[in-house]
């Protein structure tokens, strides 16, 4: 295929083909990154159908919290497949991760708030 029909081009459009063995390897870590926001839709959609010791709103407050942070897993992930391909082609460092803080953060209240109204 040629490089000007793959898409998307801000990925494909510039640099050389990096080692497939590379290429696999981030398309792995973007299907890790997905497999965790599944798993944050289904933890969301649980706690949102359990009936827990808590509050109406907390529990729903809690259960939007983890579908949100489910989302924003999945859109992040596949930004971040996009630039460290993008890096890889274009032989440059790779880019850093500076949403993973906001995700260890969201999820620390998110456990914290389920342990302290269990």
């Amino acid at each position: 295929m040629a490089r000007e029909h793959r898409w998307p081009s801000f990925v494909y459009g510039a640099g050389e083909e990096p080692d497939y063995r590379f290429s696999f390897a981030n398309e792995r870590t973007y299907l890790a990154w997905i497999r965790t926001s599944l798993a944050l839709l289904a933890a969301g959609v649980a706690i949102d159908v359990v009936d827990l010791s808590m509050s109406g709103a907390a529990q729903h407050a809690l259960a939007v919290l983890l579908v949100a942070l489910g989302l924003v897993c999945s859109v992040a992930a596949w930004v971040r497949w996009a630039l460290a391909e993008r890096a890889m082609r274009r032989r440059e460092p790779l880019p850093s991760f500076g949403l993973g803080i906001l995700v260890t953060v969201l999820m620390v209240v998110a456990v914290a708030v389920l342990v302290l109204a269990l």
